[in-house]
């Protein structure tokens, strides 16, 4: 088994909610995340899923210190990343990057493709040299399946599916070791989709590279990641091996999500049974008590309302937080 290179301990990120114009004071919290723990080890795609508003993209955002957690440990690699500095922090970006959701928004309009590619190169200083800058920028286009002439286009002259290979590229050009993909094909097509996931498996293998792979398609995360953790209102309810949970799913959050996944056969569609999750998501401001998910559960007994449940290995490496399982 590979060594840890991310281990994420009791992370919780609570953001103040403030009323009143001149004297604002504090008046609740959102607790986007409320004490996780998760360890990703070198080399594996960790895929982490849940419907919108659970905390997904907020735990990428805090490893990588675009927000500062409110509390708990991120471990990259040994080093405690919420207590280093600005400096310490920046050099160690260069093994850490992101592939961000949007190919629109996250592409500067007014810089060409290279300069794009090659500016974290000069941030970082990899490439002093302008002509290794140009060549290693040459050398990206060709490794994610455009062609090197697109360094002198705008993105505004590219495909949502050519922005996001710039995207790749522009994670690859300091040579990380972790990327974090944040919905990286959610806001593509499916035929476009299928060719990214392709790329981002071969850049894998051939640099090592280790992901958290964040996204809503269970289907996309079942053919990529090699262990999933189901998230839902800020906590962790279920992680496991890829096969292990889609095959034998134990949380009823996890059995409702990959119900709701359609089947491509009519016949089967309409012959299988539906898990309708009944009741709203709760505000995260005001999250219940006990088991968060007790409000919406089949199974939720009087416990489930005053207890947190205990995150516990029921199998070999498949972990739940359920006090009825």
């Amino acid at each position: 088994m590979a060594p840890e290179l991310v281990t994420i301990r009791n992370l919780k990120m609570h953001f103040p909610v403030t009323e009143g114009a001149l004297f604002s004071k504090e008046v609740a919290r959102v607790k986007a995340v409320d004490g996780i723990n998760l360890s990703i080890r070198k080399g594996e795609t960790l895929g982490l899923v849940g419907e919108s508003g659970c905390g997904k993209t907020t735990t990428g955002r805090c490893i990588l210190r675009l927000e500062h957690p409110t509390g708990g440990e991120i471990l990259f690699d040994g080093k405690n990343l919420v207590d280093l500095d600005q400096k310490s922090m920046r050099a160690l970006r260069q093994k850490i990057q992101v592939i961000f959701q949007d190919p629109y928004s996250s592409l500067n309009p007014r810089m060409k493709i290279g300069e794009i590619i090659s500016e974290p190169m000069k941030v970082h200083g990899t490439e002093p040299n302008k002509a290794a800058r140009d060549a290693r920028v040459t050398e990206l286009l060709r490794l994610c399946g455009l062609d090197p002439k697109f360094a002198d286009r705008y993105p505004h002259e590219m495909s949502g599916g050519q922005r996001q290979r710039v995207g790749i590229a522009r994670a690859l050009s300091v040579r990380p070791e972790f990327i974090i993909c944040d919905e990286a094909i959610s806001a593509l097509d499916v035929s476009i989709q299928a060719q990214i996931i392709n790329l981002l498996e071969d850049l894998r293998e051939q640099f090592g590279l280790t992901y958290l792979f964040i996204a809503h398609d269970l289907s996309v995360v079942r053919h990529l990641c090699h262990r999933v953790a189901v998230m839902y209102l800020g906590k962790i309810v279920e992680l496991a091996d890829c096969d292990e949970l889609y095959g034998n799913p134990l949380h009823p959050y996890t059995q409702a999500l990959l119900a709701a996944v359609p089947v491509p056969d009519p016949d089967l569609e309409r012959a299988r049974a539906h898990r309708i999750v009944r009741g709203e998501v709760p505000s995260p401001m005001n999250p219940p008590k006990g088991c968060v998910f007790h409000p919406r559960c089949p199974l939720a007994v009087d416990s489930c309302a005053k207890d947190i449940p205990e995150f516990r290995e029921l199998r070999p490496g498949h972990w739940v937080a359920c006090s009825v399982i």
